[in-house]
């Protein structure tokens, strides 16, 4: 009996084998020597990678949209998925803010990493011009005017003028003090790399200024985000107790002048807070 259940298992797997069904070979490979027959990841797996994948394609303001239709299907009106619609361009203007932020200060990094590469190809005995190409080489720091810095550099251009408008990028201000040293080494033979050294530690302890004033303003931002979340837990609590404030808010008349009123007010309050915020860190 169990020579003819092996000789049955073998016999499947060459058919399978010899199809090209390499799936269905290892799968009988796993039957004849008692191993369980997976057909995949688990469900819970699946689903788990299937809403990371959503999550990573749908973006802040597509949430907006998510978010109106499923409160529009909750409380059977269209006036929810309305709102979810107008916060699309709010929403996106918002993530465009943050990813300009975020590249200025990558761009801020790099130019820091620069001036340090730059020092140090001068220490080493490089004449500017050849100690500016190596460091820019593998380095963002000149952003989109990368080219015309080291072309400059390279054929004995005004290397002065070319930093000077690379420093315009947001995030590259720190390259108006690399043309203020570069000036200095060329018209009076000042020593560039001590110069660099200074404007390198000069530029690091801003960054480390303004990220610890980020770390003690990020209370104050959290704060009023979460103030702002407060009508939606007492919608959700409402609901819990059998209020039906959906109902109450989207079809009659003073639900409605409550929800345009609070609105209103909970929009400028967020504004207003997060405007508080951004000026102290700006200054």
């Amino acid at each position: 009996m169990s020579v003819g259940a092996a000789m049955a298992c073998a016999g499947t797997a060459a058919w399978l084998m010899g199809g090209g069904r390499d799936s269905g070979a290892h799968r009988a490979r796993l039957l004849c020597a008692g191993g369980p027959v997976m057909a995949g990841p688990p469900a819970g797996e699946r689903a788990r990678a299937g809403w990371r994948r959503l999550r990573a394609r749908l973006r802040p303001e597509g949430w907006s949209l998510v978010a109106g239709l499923a409160v529009a299907l909750l409380g059977a009106s269209v006036l929810p998925l309305l709102l979810g619609a107008a916060g699309v361009p709010l929403l996106r203007r918002v993530r465009r803010a943050g990813e300009t932020d975020r590249e200025r200060e990558r761009r801020g990094d790099a130019v820091i990493a620069l001036c340090g590469a730059l020092a140090g190809e001068v220490q080493a005995g490089r004449q500017p011009g050849e100690a500016l190409l190596n460091a820019a080489h593998d380095s963002g720091g000149l952003g989109e005017a990368r080219a015309s810095v080291l072309a400059a550099a390279r054929f004995g251009g005004d290397v002065l003028d070319a930093l000077t408008g690379a420093a315009r990028q947001p995030g590259a201000e720190g390259l108006v003090g690399l043309a203020a040293c570069w000036r200095v080494a060329v018209d009076r033979g000042a020593g560039l790399a001590a110069g660099l050294d200074r404007l390198e530690g000069a530029l690091r302890a801003e960054r480390d200024q303004r990220a610890d004033l980020r770390a003690q303003l990020a209370g104050s931002r959290s704060t009023a985000v979460m103030l702002a979340g407060l009508p939606v837990l007492g919608l959700l609590l409402g609901t819990a107790l059998g209020a039906d404030p959906l109902h109450v808010l989207l079809h009659s008349g003073p639900g409605l002048g409550c929800l345009l009123v609070g609105g209103v007010l909970e929009g400028v309050g967020l504004w207003w807070a997060l405007r508080i915020v951004k000026g102290a860190e700006a200054a």
